[in-house]
């Protein structure tokens, strides 16, 4: 599981849903809530919180420029990769920060990707969960 810490900077709640929008690595990052201040104390402005999402929710794409609704976009470089027969582990430096992604070893050689290649990570704002930083 991918972790990162940042402080919540902006929350937005309707019908016991909250939009979250938090900093982390100098980035802003978007997140579902199921929850909202009243059933959960911890989802205030200025709180410190962990950002977590699955290895498996990370897309790669080589192009920057995408025209797309996914939110959260981080720049990354791949530290290392290793494609097997099925798929292929990435360890994108993002920032200071590693972050693993794990997708189809036939994705990672459409894309044509090497250690050092800039790339761009994605994550859908509903595959990011908050928690807070205890």
């Amino acid at each position: 599981m991918n972790q990162l810490k940042g402080t919540i900077i902006t929350i937005q709640s309707h019908e016991g849903l909250s939009m979250v929008k938090v900093k982390a690595n100098d980035l802003i990052f978007t997140s579902i809530v199921l929850d909202d201040s009243t059933t959960a104390d911890w989802l205030e402005i200025g709180k410190i919180v962990k950002l977590l999402f699955k290895e498996t929710e990370v897309i790669i794409s080589k192009d920057v420029e995408l025209n797309i609704s996914i939110q959260n976009r981080l720049p990354c470089i791949i530290q290392s990769l290793n494609i097997g027969v099925l798929l292929g582990e990435l360890h994108l430096l993002f920032g200071e920060t590693i972050v693993r992604s794990i997708i189809t070893a036939n994705a990672c050689k459409q894309l044509n990707l090497k250690e050092e290649d800039n790339i761009l990570a994605l994550i859908k704002t509903n595959e990011i969960s908050i928690s807070p930083d205890d």
